[in-house]
């Protein structure tokens, strides 16, 4: 499936199942990135405070719809930022504004690692819900050879339907890398560390883990965090 192609079939994943006279949910945020971020240890808490200002900055821009700023459970020195925004110009600009600039470069002598941001489409998404305190994170990159990438894709939509039907999920997302098209990105939000356990052990997961064995270019890449606000 080609990119511009997938924009297309996110845009008809979210189809409106409202009642008759009821108003339809706003559409889907049609541009999304994830970006992850390694702080040298000494300096996890000027870090803090800069996502947490950009955060607060980003959130009233034009256009953006989510901006959650999360920490590592195991590995208190990396973050992660997820942002969800109306359309890809509504980003561009964002990316090349004022808060964003400032933050790059204020964050360069605090990393560790470089400054890894991957811009993303829509797969499969839900409507915006606000986590409950204490929920967990859990983002996983995906990587599959290039020959088998439309198979994943149809795979990350079966799992997150599947996890849909769990109890204590708040929230699941799968998006495709604008610039890698086999690289996706699977976002869930889970009640309680139980939920996830619950989630991680379902025969629906373990056969999405045993499919995607064979298909995959790298290890599976799935981390846990919580949200630092």
């Amino acid at each position: 499936m080609k990119i511009g192609s997938a924009m297309l079939v996110a845009g008809a994943i979210m189809i409106s199942t409202a009642p008759a006279g009821a108003q339809a949910p706003p559409p889907a945020p049609a541009a999304y990135a994830v970006t992850y971020l390694e702080i040298a240890p000494a300096s996890e808490g000027a870090a803090l405070n800069l996502i947490k200002q950009v955060a607060a900055a980003s959130r009233k821009e034009a256009g953006n719809v989510r901006f959650e700023v999360l920490q590592r459970l195991d590995r208190k020195n990396q973050f992660a930022i997820l942002e969800a925004w109306s359309d890809p110009k509504a980003r561009e600009a964002h990316e090349n504004g004022p808060a964003m600039t400032e933050f790059r470069d204020k964050l360069k002598s605090l990393r560790s690692a470089p400054y890894d941001e991957r811009p993303s489409l829509p797969i499969a998404v839900t409507p915006g819900v606000t986590p409950t305190k204490g929920a967990v994170f859990v983002i996983t990159h995906v990587d599959v050879t290039p020959n088998v990438k439309d198979n994943a894709i149809e795979m990350l939509k079966k799992l997150s339907e599947d996890a849909r039907k769990e109890p204590g999920l708040e929230r699941i997302e799968a998006w495709q890398q604008n610039n890698r098209a086999n690289h996706f990105t699977l976002m869930e939000v889970w009640k309680d560390p139980a939920a996830l356990e619950g989630h991680v052990v379902a025969p629906t997961t373990k056969d999405f883990r045993e499919k995607l064995g064979p298909m995959s270019g790298a290890l599976y890449d799935d981390r846990r965090y919580s949200s630092i606000e």
